[in-house]
């Protein structure tokens, strides 16, 4: 299988310039709130960690996860205008990948009937 094959792309916008300027694009500002909720999903996953009150708790929890969900939702703009691009992986590879990461359920110290199976 060659490179092109393996490459899982959306096409660029067209009014999208071959070069890049200084100026800031579309690509540009939306590529800076991805960053933006990355870090801000970093944030509120040690504050759900460190919260002592349980309502402060629940409700970090519910911005985090709405904090994730916008995250994917924005990624998955970025990928539907071509600016991230996916490598198919080999379905060798990925056997090999999860047989080896399922021989390690067995040092799991809870119960693994069921895990990766």
């Amino acid at each position: 299988m060659n490179q092109s094959q393996n490459t899982i792309k959306n096409p660029k916008p067209a009014n999208e310039p071959q070069v890049k300027g200084p100026e800031m694009n579309d690509r540009d500002r939306v590529n800076d709130v991805l960053a933006l909720e990355k870090y801000l999903t970093d944030s509120f996953n040690v504050s759900a960690r460190e919260a002592s009150h349980p309502d402060l708790h629940q409700d970090i929890m519910t911005i985090l996860n709405e904090t994730h969900q916008c995250q994917y939702e924005i990624y998955e703009l970025m990928f539907r205008n071509g600016h991230y691009k996916l490598e198919a992986e080999e379905q060798n590879k990925l056997d090999q990948t999860y047989q080896q990461f399922n021989n390690y359920s067995s040092q799991f110290p809870y119960n693994h009937a069921g895990m990766m199976q």
